[in-house]
């Protein structure tokens, strides 16, 4: 029994090393003052000085920053509402395409959907005269397609661990649909929707190939920049690039998780009995 636990750590430890340990590597290599990034010379932060004053790298990551935003708050919402029909409305006429076609974007090759996105924005293009150029706007409404699927599944689960019967006793005790909706339902499935809002946001700053299809000119991501750079060669600014995204990313899990926490914490907390003064 030791051994195993020994072997199962290890095998953990190397997981986890295998994962990480890159991504520190990047990290401290963005300090390197060395114009190599494969070759440490000492500690500088010249490279965060050359980054800033790159305006394409800087007006890309404010493009993807901005497209995720956009693009991870509609999803939550048609998200939810997906998620809310698939549990909560029972068999209903078409409900088997309807799951079908919500589903559809985790399994289907993200090339796929970038192809089939690109003809559907042109067949539109040629019919009505939208979008009269692909853009920001386009990609927006393509990550949108595949991000609103994960949240959906994300919040049907939550949606489906959860107890009907305190929804049902806040109606017995004279509560509306609308109020038991926003006092019982939504705190109860706001985890799930962090935790989708979270995702969506970093499918969409991540995404490289269907922006690639569905971008026009003056449109390019920060993932499309950085993959055209690193075709000539990684350069160190591009390592404090990943740096400082991957600082926000951690800050945003680590607020989240906080959150969440609370939120639990606080709904597993036993009332205090009342007492007569």
């Amino acid at each position: 029994m030791k051994r195993r636990s020994i072997l199962v750590l290890s095998i953990l430890c190397f997981g986890y090393a295998f994962l990480y340990l890159p991504i520190m590597v990047l990290i401290a290599f963005s300090f390197n003052d060395s114009s190599l990034t494969s070759v440490w010379t000492g500690f500088s932060l010249r490279w965060y000085g050359v980054l800033f004053e790159n305006e394409q790298l800087i007006d890309a990551a404010l493009l993807s920053l901005r497209i995720a935003f956009v693009s991870a708050s509609v999803a939550i919402v048609l998200g939810t509402l997906a998620a809310l029909a698939l549990t909560r409305m029972g068999r209903f006429p078409g409900r088997l395409l309807f799951s079908g076609m919500v589903a559809a974007p985790l399994v289907m090759p993200s090339i796929i959907t970038g192809l089939s996105l690109l003809l559907m924005f042109v067949t539109l293009q040629n019919l009505i005269g939208w979008p009269a150029t692909r853009g920001a706007n386009t990609v927006t409404l393509a990550h949108i397609t595949f991000s609103l699927a994960y949240v959906a599944v994300i919040v049907q689960a939550r949606l489906a661990g959860m107890d009907g019967a305190l929804e049902e006793a806040a109606m017995d005790l004279g509560g509306r649909p609308a109020r038991v909706a926003w006092d019982i339902t939504l705190p109860i499935v706001a985890p799930g929707m962090i935790s989708g809002w979270l995702l969506a946001f970093t499918l969409s700053l991540d995404d490289l190939v269907i922006a690639s299809f569905v971008s026009g000119p003056g449109a390019n991501t920060l993932p499309m920049v950085i993959y055209s750079k690193v075709r000539l060669g990684v350069t160190p600014d591009i390592n404090a690039l990943a740096a400082i995204v991957i600082g926000i990313v951690a800050i945003g899990v680590t607020v989240a998780g906080v959150i969440m926490v609370g939120r639990q914490r606080r709904a597993t907390q036993p009332f205090a009995p009342a007492t007569n003064v």
